[in-house]
């Protein structure tokens, strides 16, 4: 923690003016998700340990002034885990915040579901409605024992049903929440991974206390190389640099390599993403949608999550990608949340257990 200290700042870094939005969200809220990542591993299953409060603190300490905190959505369901179940998981909520908040973080929590919701909400809309709403009553009690400029509520992540019936059912939700958190930003996004061509699809809400949250991964063939799944093609790429561009050396030593060892689904990942390259610049010809949707309708939006898989990517792309992400987010006055903590994509380096200062540098600006 000594090299983070190095780049550490006292209190918040400040946000990129927002005066042209339009809504009821706080401009501390604003502010406060504009530097953030995602506290994932703690609160979505069995196995699951809480952080290091030293480790959060030095964070805090950095400029990180927002928590995503994932929480396992199955486990708050009736459908899907016993009383016990639900009982002891509102209770780690609960002390997750308490945590949190008095480190200096504000907080968003994220309602993260797994296969099995996934699978409910796309054959079964009146039981996931149920079950979301569920939820939703049990966690609105203890994140209302908060003030509502530090803790906030995500109502779903990564929707995976069609676009026209998440919008219904967003409003539906949001409404829902409301009732019971009568001045929480709520955040929200839309369906399709919560890709940013996909705002195109979805209309802000009746609600104008609201923040919405697009995700970004592009290219993956970048992100996710050297993914732990050997049946995914992208395991089949390591070294891989960015930008991926075809006149590359390293770019062309890979292609052979998959040719000479038939790993075609990965070699059309790769060439697919090359030929991207060629229509010029990733983030904005990917993040452009999220722009002319801002423009059109004067929403804060966040990129709230966001990250490169550390076992194949080369250090030096990865951490010129992550800054690039965070320039752009801020340029459009955008929020943001690092994918994630401490697993595979995380801000700590694995074998000490520290922030990795290199990526810390990226994400805050630092030189």
């Amino acid at each position: 923690m000594a090299i983070l200290g190095a780049i550490s700042i006292a209190g918040s870094h400040p946000a990129v003016a927002c005066d042209d939005l339009t809504g009821s969200v706080p401009s501390g809220t604003i502010e406060a998700v504009s530097h953030g990542f995602n506290l994932s591993g703690w609160l979505e299953g069995p196995g699951s340990a809480p952080p290091d409060p030293a480790v959060l603190r030095s964070l805090r300490k950095a400029g990180m002034t927002h928590i995503r905190l994932p929480v396992s959505a199955e486990l708050l369901m009736k459908r899907f885990a016993s009383d016990d179940e639900i009982k002891a998981k509102l209770r780690a909520i609960d002390q997750a915040l308490t945590v949190l908040l008095s480190i200096g973080y504000r907080v968003s929590v994220d309602l993260h579901p797994g296969g099995r919701f996934s699978e409910l909400h796309r054959n079964n809309p009146e039981a996931s409605m149920r079950s979301l709403q569920e939820a939703w009553a049990l966690l609105a009690p203890i994140i209302g024992k908060h003030s509502p400029e530090l803790v906030f509520a995500e109502l779903l992540n990564e929707p995976d049903i069609e676009p026209a019936r998440w919008q219904i059912e967003a409003e539906q939700l949001a409404k829902f929440v409301r009732e019971r958190l009568p001045r929480t930003t709520l955040i929200v996004g839309p369906t399709n991974w919560q890709r940013a061509d996909s705002l195109s699809d979805f209309r802000p809400l009746g609600d104008s206390n609201v923040i919405y949250a697009i995700h970004f991964y592009d290219p993956m063939v970048f992100t996710h190389q050297g993914y732990w799944d050997p049946s995914d093609p992208l395991s089949d790429i390591r070294g891989l640099p960015f930008p991926v561009v075809a006149d590359d050396p390293a770019v062309r030593n890979i292609r052979q390599e998959l040719i000479a060892g038939g790993k075609l689904r990965a070699l059309e990942m790769l060439d697919g993403a090359t030929a991207r390259a060629e229509l010029g610049d990733i983030f904005s010809s990917q993040l452009e949608p999220a722009v002319v949707w801002q423009k059109r309708f004067s929403r804060p939006l966040i990129i709230n999550e966001f990250g490169v898989l550390k076992g194949g990517a080369p250090e030096a792309s990865r951490v010129g990608w992550l800054r690039s992400v965070v320039r752009f987010a801020e340029a459009h006055c955008w929020g943001w949340a690092h994918w994630e903590y401490g697993q595979g994509f995380g801000l700590l380096n694995q074998k000490t257990g520290e922030p990795d200062a290199n990526v810390m540098r990226a994400l805050l600006q630092r030189h």
